[in-house]
């Protein structure tokens, strides 16, 4: 088949890359222009841009599926569409151009977790499983019938990066064979099954530690916006990157207290502390959570975020 294929992040290159190592032909990609990275702000092309440049592919750049995308887009005569974390919508009349429409890689086990962040959402949440699945796009936020899914245990210390190169793997493979079952006319979606529950994109706030919750679900929500947009404390006004951290047996300490014991940066939270491996105060570079709190005053404390 000829396939028009748009996706914009890392997770969106495993999928690009099997795809065009198989059977079909990619006739464009469409990806998010460039876009400024780094302190210096360097325009830099999209991880899916880059990609396709080095396996010589036709590429479209545009923020949303305008009338000029999507006249490039038909001009291609695409007859399936992939979209891997695209970051804009299909629509109309581009949705139901390709013969055989548009198929959605979506990082969760559908219903749950339709949205724009399904494995950081999952994470918070406590889930011991997710997968991927691929659906038929529709108007609807992640409501169309589903071809295939595959489930994917959460390890007890997975971060969503980490969880999310996984996945992105795993569902590569399974869009190749979803494509490939569509092509030989034996693919068969079926209805979502169950209650769906939302995945809305993460802002600032939802990276703040509330240390007033337990030990877990400090940690899960510190795993769940890891590396993006990063678990944060505040301490003396001064936010605080949190960029690794583990569980801890110590002693309970009250809510916001940081204590050096041995080797160990330790903060209290409403259940057992816990040990701050890796932190990067506001302007500065990451460092050991150890060399920072002895760089504080004595009973220093973090903010709690009720």
């Amino acid at each position: 088949m000829r396939i028009a294929f748009a996706g914009t992040p890392q997770a969106a290159v495993p999928t690009l890359r099997a795809l065009a190592a198989g059977p079909h032909e990619i006739v464009t990609v469409v990806t998010r222009p460039d876009a400024p990275l780094g302190r210096k702000r360097v325009l830099t092309p999209s991880p899916v841009a880059i990609a396709a440049a080095q396996l010589g592919l036709p590429v479209v750049k545009a923020r949303r599926l305008d009338e000029e995308a999507t006249a490039s887009i038909l001009d291609a005569r695409p007859e399936l569409g992939v979209v891997v974390a695209y970051g804009g919508l299909v629509r109309e009349p581009l949705l139901s151009a390709p013969e055989h429409g548009w198929i959605n890689l979506h990082f969760s086990l559908l219903p749950r977790w339709r949205g724009a962040a399904p494995v950081q959402r999952a994470l918070i949440a406590g889930d011991q499983i997710t997968g991927a699945a691929v659906f038929r796009l529709v108007p609807e936020l992640d409501a169309g019938d589903v071809y295939d899914m595959v489930e994917h245990p959460i390890g007890p210390d997975d971060t969503a990066g980490e969880l999310l190169d996984a996945l992105a793997v795993e569902g590569a493979e399974l869009v190749a064979r979803v494509v490939d079952s569509i092509a030989t006319g034996s693919a068969v979606a079926v209805a979502q099954e169950g209650e769906p529950t939302l995945a809305p994109k993460l802002g600032l706030d939802d990276a703040r530690l509330d240390l007033t919750r337990d030990a877990a679900a400090v940690y899960a929500r510190l795993r769940g916006v890891t590396p993006e947009p990063g678990a944060f404390v505040t301490v003396a006004g001064t936010r605080v990157k949190v960029l690794a951290a583990a569980r801890s047996g110590a002693a309970p300490l009250v809510p916001g207290q940081l204590q050096l014991v041995g080797v160990k940066a330790l903060i209290g939270t409403a259940t057992t502390p816990l040990h701050l491996i890796t932190v990067q105060p506001a302007g500065k570079r990451p460092m050991p959570g150890a060399d920072w709190l002895r760089g504080l005053p004595a009973r220093a404390t973090a903010e709690v975020a009720a």
